[in-house]
């Protein structure tokens, strides 16, 4: 039973990845999650400078997930690279780093400073807002994502991926856009801006009024963008959003993602990655699936 996936020229033992900000990288949950069982490791957001993030309060639960508004928060490049990427050279598994920034300049810097390290590919968060064009994120701009994602992939030596926000008319369009800047690969959904207000204290329940929903609330939706891009580029697809079982999972490879990360779902079930390992590995033997590339994009 081969359980591994080739994913833009990199071999992950099998799909299963943990989402941006949700897993630190790694060093708080690899006593619950045997890393090297992973097909690979998502880092949290890391911008060349340190960011403090947003005032709190920053999460509130919500009907099937929460909302978070946490800003970003990251240390910056230089204790990432010192602290955070030699913890993760420990294991067998790909390290994937999230990097983020506020300019044009900020994502390059980035870039540049992980062309050299021991990370294996690089996914690039644009729903970070754009301090030059008055706060617009990247990712809401077709024009926009083309152009950040032609410049970033001039200069970088690592495979880009580029993470798509959901907040948007068409999803597909943005995936065209990255595909048209030459990216290697893209991950969707990022979270879909929501809001909560604390009836109790008449007042919001995160101090940035709004945060990004996630959790099983929005898996389906999530599915549904994911088999759009899927069918509108050529270049492959992590899939995210709701995952919290090996069938929320299997949904998404159904889809059309070659890979899944597991977000939200962390924060309650630490060991919940390892749990979608073993429930796809018995998803098929029971259906006499040999390999799992039958199953990616299966449902058209």
């Amino acid at each position: 039973m081969n359980t591994s996936v080739n994913f833009c020229g990199l071999n992950f033992k099998n799909p299963v990845i943990t989402a941006s900000g949700t897993f630190g990288s790694g060093m708080e949950l690899s006593e619950f999650a045997d890393l090297n069982r992973l097909g690979g490791v998502t880092t949290k957001g890391v911008a060349i400078t340190p960011w403090a993030g947003n005032p709190t309060p920053r999460i509130a639960e919500t009907y099937g997930g929460m909302i978070n508004a946490i800003g970003l928060q990251n240390p910056g490049m230089d204790i990432f690279l010192k602290r955070d990427l030699p913890f993760l050279e420990k294991f067998d598994t790909n390290v994937i780093v999230n990097v983020c920034g506020h300019s044009e300049e900020e994502y390059l810097k980035a870039v540049e400073r992980l062309n050299d390290s021991s990370a294996d590919m690089l996914e690039i968060n644009i729903s970070c807002p754009n301090v030059r064009e008055g706060g617009i994120a990247f990712g809401t701009d077709p024009v926009m994502v083309e152009n950040i994602t032609g410049k970033i992939k001039k200069i970088s030596k690592k495979p880009v991926i580029m993470k798509l926000s959901p907040n948007v008319t068409d999803i597909a369009e943005m995936a065209r856009a990255a595909e048209a800047g030459g990216a290697d690969g893209v991950s969707l959904i990022n979270t879909i801006t929501g809001m909560k207000i604390d009836v109790n204290r008449r007042t919001f329940a995160v101090a940035n009024k709004t945060g990004g929903l996630s959790g099983p609330a929005i898996k389906p939706v999530a599915v549904r963008m994911v088999y759009q891009v899927a069918n509108a580029v050529k270049i492959p697809v992590i899939g995210m959003g709701g995952i919290s079982c090996a069938e929320d999972a299997l949904e998404f490879i159904m889809a059309g993602a070659a890979l899944v990360s597991v977000g939200t779902a962390n924060f309650h079930n630490p060991s919940v990655t390892i749990e979608i390992v073993k429930g796809i590995e018995e998803y098929m033997e029971r259906f006499g699936i040999d390999d799992i590339n039958e199953l990616i994009g299966c449902v058209k």
